[in-house]
Order: C-alpha cells, then structure tokens, then sequence
C-alpha cells in the first residue's frame, strides 16, 4: 500500500523540488543574474558569490526534479499533461520578476528595437551607434555587431523599445511577455503534432516543455527562439491539419524571427504533397510553398519598414570565444599552426566553419532522403539539431530548435534519451551572468552543484522522496 501511494505522490513531490530549485534560481539571479550594470556586483564576490551558489544549487534541484518526473511519465501511473502543465507553470513562476538570466541578449533586442524606432540602420549598424543606456547593457562583444535578425523579430522588438520608453526594466519584462507568448504556442502545438505522430503527448510535454533549458533560457533569459518556435509549431500543427497554406504562412513568419526556422519549409511542402495528388505533386506543393513563403517574406518586411539588410546581416560573425564543435577545432587547429610556424594559421577557423557548413547540408540531405516522406516533422527535428550542433555558433538554447519537434516525433529509443541527457547537461554550462567564467566562479558554481546534491542524497535517504523514486520504478502489481 505504502508503495501506490508513493507512485501517485511522485509527480506531486518532482513539483515541490523543482519549485524549490526555481525559487533558489531566482533568488541567485538577483544578484548573479544578467543584471543591468548599474546593478551588477562585482563577480564572484559577496552577493555576486552567494548568489552564483544559490543560483547552481537550484539548476541542479530543477534538473533533478525534471529527471525524476521523466521516470514518472513513463511509469505505471503516469501524470496527465494537465497536471504536466500544471508542474511547468509552477517551476516558471518564480523565475518570471527575475532578472534576465544566462544571456544579456535582451538588452540587445532592446537596443535594435530603440535603433528602428530611431530609424536607424540595425542591419549596418551595432547598438554602439545608438548609444545612451540601453546601448550600455549590450554585451561588449555585440555592441558594433548589426542584428542577425529577422523583420518580424525587429517588429516586436520595436513595439517592446517604444512602450517602455527605453526604461531597461519595464523593456526586459515587455520581452520576457513576448518570450511567453511564444511558449504558450509551443506547448499548445506539442501535444497535437505528438498525437498526429504517433507520440504520447505527456512524453512529449516533459521532454519539450517542462525541459530546463526551456524553463532557463527561453523564461528566463527571455530570447526570441520562443517565439521563433511557437511559430514553427503552429504552422506544422496547421500543415498536419490539412492546412498546408496557412501552415507555410507561419514557418515564414518563424523564419522572419530567426533563419533557422526556413529548414520548416522543407515539411510543409512534404505534408502539402502528401495531401495532393495527380502527376508532380511533390514539385506542385514545393511550388506553392516557395510562393507562399516569398509573400510572406515580402509582407512582413514592407509592414516592418527595415529593409532586406536582414539577408546579408545573416553572415554577422560568432563571437571569438564561441564553444561551438567547429570553432573549438578551429581555435585548437590554428594554435597548433601557431606553434609550428606556418602562416596558414589565420585560415583555420574559416576551413573548419565551411567544413561545419558542408557537413551540415550533408546531414540535412541524407535525414530528407530517408525520412521526409513518412516522418518530415521527425526529418525536420534532426536538420535543426544539425544545424545547432554542426554550425559555427551554437548556445545552449539553439539545442531546444530540433528537440522542440524530436520531442513530439522522435520514437522511443536512443535519439530521445540523447537528446534528454544533452539538455540536463547543456542547463548548468552558462553562469547567470552570461558572461564566460573565471576559477573563482567555477569554484563558486560547483559548490552550489555539489550542495544540491548532498541534499538530494538526504532525501533521497529519508522516507518520502527516496521511497517515491524507488517506488516509481516498481509496477503497482508488485507493489
């Protein structure tokens, strides 16, 4: 008896510790958080400190609590996706008065939305040209960099920069509103495109929505990939509902936030051709995307007023210091170039970028090949992962693009359990401040880890949660 009662405590118990884990979160953000530089302490000292600590300490409790509900979800007594959905507003709540978090990315959107409001070039011109408070929040590293954005990014990012009158507080909570609209649509198009894929929608729901890098970047660092991604779900919830048009309509808006998005394109025309039929089907429902997507494209940037700069504002440079796969084979090539004295040392980093670029169009043409016709929401979830891991910049976020659609179409096996352990990894590899860490900070972060895990041990070797989780593994039958 004791043990079913266990089983149906499980998901209430995974609730209360990552509701714990976000509340800790926040309160490190306040003061190891992304914060204004008016409000920003010294790193890794005082305040700067305990928060970094309060701050890890949380990401592991939240991490852990999410582990723990993925093991109830595929247990005996499986929670329903309201109660699911339930659990994701309450781990969000704490983080939403919290300061922006893991990236200052915001305050970029702040300042190119001010620049258009000032009509100034953002596809010529960095935050730098601007100047004045909210070009002062901008990352050094972005402040001469033109937006790699799209119109209906800018749009909206125009919109925020107005109504809060270039006020960085009220801006930041205008984005982070905008960053939850997009959730709202994503979480309203994963248990539909699940059904329609043969996956179970609480599954679905766990790994896409509840998943921590959605919880930590998306709510709290308030990026523009939700709303990038609550459109690309909404339209392959339409082109999966016979409704390839209106479908093809909103990958492009999607698009028009953040480029990636286009690769959507690819599964609107193969659902649309799946719908037709008579000789060409495949080259007639391509065509009618291709126009579709060009209309779009034109609309949207004639209503935003910003021009076409945004194509050629696509090669905008990655950061020196980017972790990406062939960045870091880059940086380590040249160095070894360095050492030996050979003056091809310059040219490193570019071969490995176009290396990356190549084998990216490799993998997206072979997934295509083999699964776009039976399975393109699947086909199109592995191009956007390629595209994340292959590219020549990648953050922890850019992993939620494929994983938002592998979550709803992925069969059960190795890519969804890949895809689960990258995202409880990729959770604790960016401080709160955004910033790269020094040791004092790394030191600082492991200790915060390494304390939520004491305390996870504890309780776990106490009656209830450790009882639960053993529980959660055991058949009610043999209970």
């Amino acid at each position: 008896m004791f043990n079913r009662v266990a089983v149906v405590d499980l998901p209430r118990q995974c609730l209360l510790l990552g509701l714990a884990g976000s509340v800790a979160l926040a309160a490190g953000g306040l003061t190891a958080g992304a914060l204004p530089m008016a409000d920003a302490l010294v790193p890794g000292t005082g305040g700067a400190a305990i928060g970094l600590v309060s701050t890890y300490f949380g990401l592991v409790l939240l991490v852990a609590a999410w582990l723990l509900l993925g093991r109830a979800v595929r247990g005996p007594a499986p929670p329903g996706p309201r109660a699911l959905l339930l659990t994701l507003a309450v781990w969000a709540a704490p983080l939403l008065p919290a300061p922006p978090l893991f990236s200052r990315d915001v305050y970029s959107y702040l300042a190119q939305g001010a620049m258009v409001d000032a009509r100034v070039d953002v596809y010529v011109h960095g935050p730098a040209l601007l100047g004045g408070p909210l070009a002062a929040e901008v990352a050094p590293v972005w402040r001469y960099t033109p937006a790699p954005y799209g119109p209906v990014s800018l749009a909206f990012e125009t919109a925020i920069a107005n109504v809060s009158r270039a006020e960085v507080s009220a801006g930041v909570f205008g984005m982070r509103l905008v960053a939850l609209l997009g959730v709202a649509l994503m979480i309203l198009a994963l248990p539909a495109l699940a059904r329609r894929c043969g996956t179970d929608p609480a599954e679905a729901l766990w790994l896409g929505a509840l998943n921590p890098l959605l919880l930590l970047h998306l709510v709290g660092g308030a990026h523009n990939d939700a709303v990038m991604m609550g459109l690309l779900g909404a339209g392959l919830v339409a082109a999966t509902g016979r409704w390839p048009a209106c479908g093809a309509v909103l990958v492009t808006l999607a698009a028009l936030v953040k480029a990636p998005a286009a690769l959507g394109l690819l599964a609107v025309a193969a659902l649309w051709a799946g719908l037709l039929t008579g000789r060409w089907r495949r080259t007639r429902a391509a065509a009618a995307t291709a126009a579709l997507a060009l209309g779009t494209t034109g609309a949207a940037t004639a209503v935003a007023g910003t021009g076409y700069g945004w194509i050629t504002a696509l090669a905008t440079p990655v950061s020196p210091d980017n972790w990406a796969l062939t960045s870091a084979l880059g940086r380590a090539t040249e160095a070894g170039l360095d050492a030996v004295g050979s003056g091809l040392a310059p040219l490193a980093t570019p071969a490995w970028h176009a290396l990356g670029l190549l084998a990216t169009a490799v993998t997206v043409s072979v997934v295509w090949l083999r699964a776009s016709r039976s399975r393109p929401v699947y086909a199109l979830g592995l191009s956007l992962t390629a595209v994340a891991v292959l590219g020549p910049a990648i953050r922890p976020w850019y992993l939620l693009w494929g994983l938002f659609l592998l979550a709803a179409a992925a069969p059960s096996g190795p890519v969804r359990r890949a895809v689960a352990a990258a995202s409880g990894v990729l959770a604790l590899a960016v401080l709160p401040s955004g910033f790269a860490p020094d040791q004092r900070q790394l030191t600082l972060a492991v200790c915060g880890g390494a304390l939520a895990l004491l305390a996870l041990w504890c309780a776990h070797r106490a009656p209830g949660l450790g009882s639960a989780s053993a529980a959660g593994e055991r058949s009610p039958e043999a209970a």
